[in-house]
C-alpha cells in the first residue's frame, strides 16, 4: 500500500532554511506527480507546490519564489526546500501522490525567534 513518511522538519528562525523530505514506497513513484501541502492551526490544509513525473512545478503564490520542489527516482523521494521562512510559514507539511488519496503523519515546521 501507499505509504509517506516526511521528516526534516523543525523549529527555526524567520529567515532560515530547511529541506524537507518525504520517502515514498507502495506505488511506482517516478509515474506520479507528487505535492507538498501544508495546514496550520486553525486553518485548511492547502496545497503548496507540486512536480509532475516529468518534473515539471507549480507554486503557491505565497511560496513562489521561496520554496523549491525536488524529487529523486531513484531513492523514491520528494524534498521541499523552504528558504527565507517566515512567521507564517508556521504548519504541519505533508506529501502527498497526485493521484492517490493517502497522506504521512507530516513533519512539523515552527518559524519563531
Amino acid at each position: 500500500q501507499v505509504q509517506l513518511v516526511e521528516s526534516g522538519g523543525g523549529l527555526v528562525q524567520p529567515g532560515g532554511s530547511l529541506r524537507l523530505s518525504c520517502a515514498a514506497s507502495g506505488f511506482t513513484f517516478n509515474w506520479y506527480g507528487m505535492s507538498w501541502y501544508r495546514q496550520a492551526p486553525g486553518k485548511e490544509r492547502e496545497l503548496v507546490a507540486t512536480i509532475s513525473a516529468g518534473r515539471n512545478t507549480n507554486y503557491a503564490d505565497s511560496v513562489k519564489g521561496r520554496f523549491i520542489i525536488s524529487r529523486d527516482n531513484a531513492k523514491k523521494t520528494v524534498y521541499l526546500q523552504i528558504n527565507s521562512l517566515k512567521s507564517e510559514d508556521t504548519a504541519m507539511y505533508y506529501c502527498k501522490a497526485v493521484q492517490f488519496d493517502n497522506w504521512g503523519q507530516g513533519t512539523q515546521v515552527t518559524v519563531s525567534s
